[in-house]
Order: C-alpha cells, then structure tokens, then sequence
C-alpha cells in the first residue's frame, strides 16, 4: 500500500543502526534489578521489546487512540464532529505493517467512542498480530459501584470486538488521593474481580496508568507483593526527568516514577512524551538548537528517542493523529537509536532552557472537558502557548515588533477559538482542575489569559 515506509531507504538517509545492546545511560542506572525486558532489534525494522512475564514482543512504538481523526458529522452541527473511521483503518493498517503491535485506549477516549473504532480497525487483522491496552475509567460517581464498573470493563471487551485484554490498566489514579482510589477500585471490589479476570486469562497484564498524588503512586508499589503488578503507565519526556523526589515531589517527577519500578521489576509504558505536542512546538531557538545538532532528525525524535533510551520501558505510546505523526515515528524507532550520555546531557540543558518560557503545561489531554459553560479549555491554553514559543507574548507597547506580535495573538486566538468558547467566559467554577493530571489551576490560567487579551485589545500602537 502506498503509505508503507521503505525503512531500508529511510535508514540509509539517516543513518540509523545503533543497537540497545550494552546500553549504558547517564542517570538511568538501576540500583537494585531491572525488568529484564531485552531489546529485539534489527536493522531497518521496528524495535521491540520483550515482556518479563509473557515473553510478548512489544513494539518500542505504542499507538496511543485518545486522539483519533475526526470529520464533521453527517448532520452538521457545530462540534458535532465525528471519528473518521476510514482514516482510523488506514493509520492502523499502516502501523501494523510497519511493525507496531501495541494500542492503546479507554472508554473515556473521544467522548467514549475511541474502543469502538480502535476495535473496528484492529478487528480486520488476527487477533494474535497486536496488542490491547484498555482502562476502567470509572472515573463518574455513577461508574463506581461494583455493577457499573463490572458493566464498563464488560462493554470495553464488546466495543475492542475480543474475548480478552492483553493489558489492563486502573486509569489515571492518584487523582484524590488514596480516597479516591479506595473508592474507585477496592471499597467495591473491582480490584479484586480485575485480578480475578487475570486468574481466568481473560486479562492477560494488569497494571495501573499514574497521575498525581505521589502517595497513591507509592502506596501502589508497596502493594506489589499481593498485587504482582505486570506493568504502569507513567509520564515520562525529557522536560519532566528529575534528579530525585526532593526535588520535586510530584506526579510528573519521571526519574523517580520509573526508578522505583526498575527496583521492582516492573515494566514501564510511557505516555506523554511529547508532552502534549509541547515537545514537537518547541520555541524557534530550541527547535533551531535541536535542528543543529542532528539536522536529519525532527524535533519531535529527540522526545521519543529519550524515552525509548531508558532499557526498562515496554512501549512509548503516541498519539498518532495524522499519517506523517505516524511515518516520523516509525523512522524514529526503526530501530531506535538510543541517545548517548552526551546526548542526555545535551537534552537537559535544553530542557533547562525552555523551562525559561512562561508555557502552561497542558498537555490537551482533554480530562477537563466538557466544561459546563463551553469553554474549549485545551484551545485557550494551547494557543497561549504557541504564541509563547513563537515569540508573539508582546508584554508592551514599547516591546520591539510589538504590532506584529499583537496582531498574531489576536487574530489567531479568534481563528483557533470560536468567542463563545474562549476564557472570557469562565466563571472560576473550577470543575475542571481536579481532573487535570499537570495539577494546573485551570480558572487561574484561563483568567490570566483573558486578562492579557483584554489588555491587548485596549492597547494600541
């Protein structure tokens, strides 16, 4: 089929072959055992990665499905926009061909309609040829009784069109603290029906997908004994690694995170290496600094070649909307060509530099939304950040290119955010900070952001 990459081409333009054989990682050294998860690696093809446990060969590229293409629906109303299932297909079909064979969803993915179109795409190859990674997302009042939860895992396994889950996760603990992960999990016994099912072989993997209270995190771990975790999901990128837990105690601390499963045996799948995109729309500087010292390489590489270094990691996930995400990606990791301690060192100093731009850390995850009063909240917090990368935050009407930086914002924040949907019209309910993984102060932001615009609109050249 026309989008199938011709790796043994791409390799030789870029040069590609280093193997993970003998990988020795400044920061990355594991103090007491690693997975033993061995690195398959050939030339020209995928790289893979041996689970501990099952002996499954997981593609080092993870095909995250939170942000399938869409189309407008057939009715046409506004934001009534459908998955573009034939996009869908096409993109699965071509990752599978290229050797990605891990895909990951949730029933809370593309407003509870990414399962369905994950397991029709993946439905049309043998069931032995991938991967599936779903959540019990019970993350409504209304999902968290034992019968509504055992309902959502029931319903996942119809809309995946499978008789099982190769890898299950609790999606998104930590949020609420150890309350609410008694709640959600055990007080109702679906933990205990999850390890059921793995008993049965109806769940193949059970692990946990990790954000925010580092206690829920550490709680979790010490459980390992009782719960023999076979994986977690945790955030990891170069922007994010920390040197220790005093240094920044919280959730996005990848250093910590991934070490304390490397001790344990643990493997690791990575989410958000890009940060959202954040890590691909870097400022023009950094791009240009990245740019510099490997001009064949995209700037988006860099964030999936660092999180592919790190030897006890499963799978990267990306959320791959369009087909040149997805082709950039798989030159990435066809095979992977791990950084080098130089390389590393040369990644934080960059991270050191951007974390000098006043950015918001939303990662357009989408756990926010809805809002009840139809703030798009990821656009307004999206744009601010781009015109932030792009050198277009005039503070000034003295600033030098003031005009140009304050035409920029404005008439993109129009086009990028309809005015019904823009920050003017948050009330500071503050529904949605809790369910933000970056523990942003959404209202805060969103005002800030409003406040600023009003400022540029009253001043003129």
């Amino acid at each position: 089929m026309s989008n199938i990459i011709n790796r043994r081409e791409f390799l030789k333009k870029l040069g590609i072959g280093t193997t993970l054989t003998g990988l020795a990682i400044a920061g990355c050294k594991n103090t007491e055992k690693t997975t033993g998860i061995t690195p398959d690696v050939k030339e020209g093809e995928m790289t893979y990665r041996t689970n501990p446990k099952t002996g499954e060969k997981v593609s080092i590229l993870g095909y995250g499905c939170m942000r399938w293409p869409t189309k407008p629906a057939e009715d046409g109303k506004e934001g009534g926009d459908e998955i573009d299932q034939e996009m869908v297909n096409r993109l699965v079909d071509t990752a599978l061909e290229n050797g990605v064979n891990y895909f990951d969803t949730s029933p809370a993915y593309c407003q509870g309609k990414s399962e369905g179109a994950t397991g029709m795409a993946l439905s049309r190859h043998p069931r032995d040829s991938y991967y599936i990674a779903t959540k019990l997302s019970n993350f409504a009042p209304q999902t968290q009784t034992r019968e509504a939860s055992i309902a959502m895992y029931n319903n996942s396994l119809k809309e995946l069109q499978t008789d099982y889950i190769d890898y299950m996760l609790l999606h998104a603990v930590g949020g609420g603290g150890l309350d609410n992960l008694r709640k959600r999990y055990m007080d109702n016994g679906i933990l205990d029906f999850l390890l059921k099912e793995r008993e049965e072989g109806r769940i193949k993997n059970l692990g946990f997908s990790y954000h925010g209270d580092i206690e829920v995190f550490d709680y979790l771990l010490s459980k390992h004994d009782e719960y023999k975790w076979d994986f977690v999901q945790i955030q990891l990128n170069y922007l994010d690694w920390k040197k220790s837990k005093e240094e920044e105690p919280l959730s996005v601390n990848a250093h910590y995170l991934y070490d304390e499963l490397a001790k344990r045996g643990i493997p690791a799948v990575i989410m958000e290496p890009l940060l959202g995109g954040r890590l691909a729309k870097v400022p023009d500087n950094i791009a240009n600094r990245l740019k510099q010292r490997n001009p064949e390489e995209s700037v988006a590489s860099w964030a999936f070649r660092f999180a592919g270094t790190h030897p006890d990691v499963l799978t990267v996930l990306s959320g791959m909307t369009y087909m040149e995400h997805l082709q950039d990606n798989l030159h990435t990791y066809s095979p992977l060509n791990p950084l080098d301690e130089e390389d590393l060192a040369f990644l934080q100093e960059t991270a050191d530099i951007m974390k000098q731009y006043p950015t918001v850390p939303c990662n357009d995850c989408k756990y926010c939304m809805p809002c009840p009063y139809g703030i798009d909240i990821p656009a307004n917090l999206l744009h601010y950040n781009k015109c932030v990368n792009e050198d277009n935050i005039p503070t000034s009407s003295q600033s030098p290119n003031y005009a140009k930086a304050r035409k920029a914002f404005l008439v993109g924040y129009d086009r990028s955010v309809p005015k019904l949907r823009q920050a003017s019209h948050c009330i500071g309910c503050g529904q949605c900070s809790p369910h933000c993984p970056q523990e942003i102060d959404i209202p805060h932001e969103l005002h800030r952001i409003d406040e600023y615009v009003e400022k540029l609109k009253q001043q003129t050249v």
